[in-house]
């Protein structure tokens, strides 16, 4: 398909962020250094190949370009679901550049990166309002989804179960979300009360993935949305309200809105890449620490912590603080091992530490 006769109608109704060609320059570029090769989006990503859409209803299999298929190429450098790419005859000849993008740091002892969806506008982050709700998972989601430019929305299924009181978990999400961040709840098997509840963020073109630890109610959620039972939902262990793993990969399904919905698997460990930062999501903390007598204080046990002194003062969560100082000796171990992968530089990376020891007064 040429420049001058390329069909971006099918496009559009999987998230084709143009009413016509590409408008950003790079994309742009891009496209006219393969003239011939056709737009099309990833909506499956498998070990041995890719599932391309050029259209709600036109999916078929394409290869991928061979450097990716290299042992130590990096994953996140690879397409991921929801990526646009250019094809000529089902191979991938080119990835086009992201517009947003949901990582973590994949699990083992070897740092690398991977890459959950791409190109993503809104990600619902979903807890079940049973014994799995988790203010402190939740805050972890926030603080992977805001450092991949997507906006984030906390959604909390199961509002039907006999127990279930989402005034009180929105009342426990207030410290988390810092009202930054929409909060909603529904009943996920209810069509009439989803499409009421999401339609703000399932508009024509608009691009939505679903996270969340297993048995919360993703899947259900997506049948709801599609009227049909098109994935595969499980029942929960009674006991301690844990799913097992129905969704066993990341796709990409159309709706009849124009949006997109990309559902991912339950992700047992979420953990960070070292490029997140502690102040998108929990802003009050970081606030409070430039109050605190020495600019290193570790908010345990210095004298003239601000933070502690908002704990014993009831106006901080003890819980907030205590995740807060899990995630931030998490970020720093993981940027560590961020900057050991980089190249080298001249000059040495970040300036030195205060000496063991001394603490330096405001």
């Amino acid at each position: 398909m040429g420049l001058s006769t390329a069909d971006f109608s099918g496009l559009r109704h999987i998230g084709w962020p143009w009413s016509g060609g590409p408008e950003e320059p790079a994309w742009r570029q891009l496209w006219s250094e393969h003239p011939q090769a056709a737009w099309a989006r990833v909506v499956e990503q498998h070990r041995t190949g890719y599932i391309l859409a050029e259209g709600p209803e036109t999916c078929f299999r394409a290869e991928s370009l061979p450097e990716w298929q290299r042992r130590r190429f990096p994953a996140q450098r690879r397409a991921a679901v929801g990526d646009w790419v250019l094809h000529v005859e089902s191979r991938i000849v080119a990835l086009a550049p992201r517009h947003t993008g949901i990582k973590r740091a994949a699990a083992g002892e070897h740092y690398q990166q991977q890459l959950i969806a791409a190109n993503v506008d809104t990600v619902f982050v979903v807890c079940g309002l049973d014994a799995d709700f988790n203010p402190s998972r939740i805050e972890r989601y926030l603080m992977l989804v805001n450092n991949g430019g997507a906006a984030p929305v906390v959604v909390l299924t199961k509002a039907d179960l006999s127990g279930a009181d989402a005034s009180a978990a929105m009342t426990a999400l207030a410290d988390v979300t810092q009202q930054r961040t929409a909060v909603v709840s529904l009943n996920a098997k209810n069509p009439a009360d989803v499409l009421a509840v999401l339609r703000p963020w399932l508009g024509q073109g608009r691009t939505v993935a679903l996270v969340g630890s297993s048995g919360v109610g993703k899947s259900t959620l997506i049948n709801t949305l599609l009227g049909e039972g098109r994935m595969r939902t499980g029942e929960v262990r009674g006991s301690d309200s844990k799913g097992r793993h129905t969704t066993t990969h990341r796709a990409l399904v159309a709706l009849a809105s124009g949006a997109c919905l990309i559902d991912t698997p339950g992700m047992r460990e979420l953990k960070p890449t070292g490029e997140e930062a502690l102040t998108d999501g929990f802003a009050d903390v970081e606030e409070l620490a430039t109050h605190c007598r020495f600019r290193d204080c570790s908010h345990r046990q210095e004298p003239g912590c601000a933070v502690r002194q908002a704990v014993e003062r009831g106006i901080l969560d003890p819980r907030r603080l205590a995740n807060y100082l899990k995630l931030r000796n998490e970020l720093a171990d993981a940027a560590d091992r961020l900057i050991q992968r980089m190249p080298a530089k001249d000059e040495p990376v970040g300036a030195p530490k205060p000496a063991r020891g001394k603490r330096e007064r405001r």
